[in-house]
């Protein structure tokens, strides 16, 4: 392992990562079994529209389709000959002086060039059952007609390379014809926990024993950036015990996460396994918290991200560094969440010579504005506010105190 001497700031270090990261090989899936298992994976290619959209000119509104000469010396009287419903392929003749009920989507026939809304007739009044229709005002040519291919023409791009499969564009894409689509799926990660002090949440707890909620939070967190953890294990404190774990998930996985043991003690059993492996780096980042930063490349093949151990921090250290390299290895067009602009509702103390990432709570109004959730002297171990939190501001390293009023950039993780 690379060890760095001296502090490396936030961009440098998640620069180092992202650089080694290799996207996930594509795959070319036919949709035939349905666009529900493809929710979330990420365009490896542009997809186009297998035809137009709509595939032929077709009415916006219920109503007639008419020749809109007819109705030029409107109101006029038209022979209703017949329904084309939603769905119906009838193409019938129109002579002058003849319409059709039409349904909204139902296809335009051939014959007609417009449509008269229903409200604009004496249907409207008198109801649908009519073999003659008076039409009220004069429709004009292309009147509530949806043209074929007007939205998208046949070879269209519909969405592209690093773009989220998303319920809305799964659903454009199933309307366009689409039959097979080229994609990276979710990489498979493993969540590694070690910690003599952890017991399962529930268990009765003896002195210098805590709950484990670190898998909780990490799987959480992966969910909740659409990736569910492949495996979770726990291991002892053991350096032959933790190597093989890391052997195994490492061949096996495409990242493996872990809480814990990466200080410079000699019970941080995980920096001293990371310590044999030449591709993972020890850094020391300019961010409070999450200072103590091991990742990079296991020679078993996966990515490995040693988080500190404190909740807050390995939260903190998930977004910075590990979303990121995630989104990046799926291909993902943009990898970082966008920063918002918030006022800060009241003042704290920052961290000075360290960028501060602080979780906050919003409060909503003309402005957005934002405060801490947790006490900002102890970040890293204030486990009950953070769980309200809803966003993080990032305060730059430099600034030794925030004021009520000052505009901060935030990242804003839920509404």
């Amino acid at each position: 392992m690379n060890t760095g001497n001296e502090p490396v700031d936030l961009e440098t270090h998640r620069a180092r990562l992202l650089a080694q990261i290799v996207p996930l090989a594509p795959q070319a899936i036919e949709v035939s079994g349905g666009f529900a298992a493809l929710h979330g994976a990420v365009l490896a290619e542009d997809a186009a529209s297998a035809h137009p959209l709509p595939l032929w000119d077709n009415s916006a509104m219920d109503g007639y389709a008419v020749r809109s000469g007819d109705t030029a010396a409107a109101p006029v009287a038209l022979d209703v000959i017949g329904e084309v419903p939603a769905g119906s392929g009838w193409d019938p003749m129109l002579e002058a002086g003849q319409c059709v009920k039409i349904m909204t989507g139902a296809p335009i026939p051939s014959d007609a060039d417009a449509v008269a809304r229903i409200e604009d007739t004496s249907a409207a009044i008198g109801g649908w059952d009519v073999d003659t229709v008076q039409v009220n005002v004069q429709v004009p040519q292309g009147k509530d007609i949806r043209h074929r291919g007007e939205d998208k023409a046949a070879g269209e791009v519909m969405a592209y390379a690093g773009e989220t499969l998303s319920a809305a564009r799964l659903s454009a894409l199933a309307a366009a014809g689409a039959s097979t689509l080229v994609v990276r799926t979710a990489p498979r990660v493993a969540v590694l926990v070690t910690g003599a002090e952890l017991r399962a949440p529930g268990e009765e707890l003896s002195r210098g024993q805590i709950p484990e909620t670190n898998s909780l939070l990490i799987s959480g967190l992966l969910a909740e950036s659409g990736i569910q953890a492949a495996t979770v294990v726990h291991c002892v404190d053991d350096i032959c015990a933790v190597r093989e774990q890391l052997d195994i998930l490492g061949a096996t996985h495409d990242a493996v996460l872990s809480t814990g043991g990466v200080g410079p003690g000699a019970y941080d059993v995980m920096r001293q396994v990371l310590e044999a492996e030449p591709g993972v780096r020890a850094a020391r980042v300019r961010i409070r918290p999450g200072q103590p930063q091991c990742a990079g490349r296991l020679e078993s093949g996966a990515m490995v991200f040693a988080l500190p151990g404190n909740p807050v921090s390995a939260a903190v250290s998930f977004e910075l560094f590990v979303r990121p390299c995630l989104r990046a290895m799926q291909g993902h067009r943009e990898v970082l969440r966008p920063t918002l602009r918030a006022v800060a509702a009241v003042g704290w103390k920052a961290a000075a010579g360290r960028m501060q990432v602080i979780p906050v709570v919003f409060q909503h109004g003309p402005t957005l504005r934002c405060a801490p959730a947790v006490q900002a002297s102890s970040i890293s171990h204030s486990v009950g506010g953070f769980g309200a939190a809803q966003g993080y501001a990032l305060v730059p390293a430099g600034v030794a105190e925030i004021n009520p009023g000052d505009e901060l950039e935030v990242l804003r993780m839920i509404p």
